[in-house]
């Protein structure tokens, strides 16, 4: 049960930054005018408080 609580809580955090993500980079794209220009190189960075966690991911997203 306490595996299934934690994968519960896992999925959750996971879709809160995932929405979130998604909705501050169309922001900044709909605000800064770059749809249709090129790409944007986008980091996320995660870090676990009182742990060594620092995982990187590094990507660019089509601006159509």
């Amino acid at each position: 049960m306490e595996n299934e609580t934690f994968n519960l809580a896992l999925r959750r955090f996971l879709k809160e930054v995932g929405v979130s993500s998604q909705q501050e980079i169309e922001r900044i794209v709909r605000e800064n005018g770059l749809a249709g220009k090129g790409t944007l190189a986008v980091k996320m960075e995660l870090t676990a408080e009182g742990t060594n966690l620092h995982h990187v991911v590094n990507g660019k997203i089509n601006l159509g």
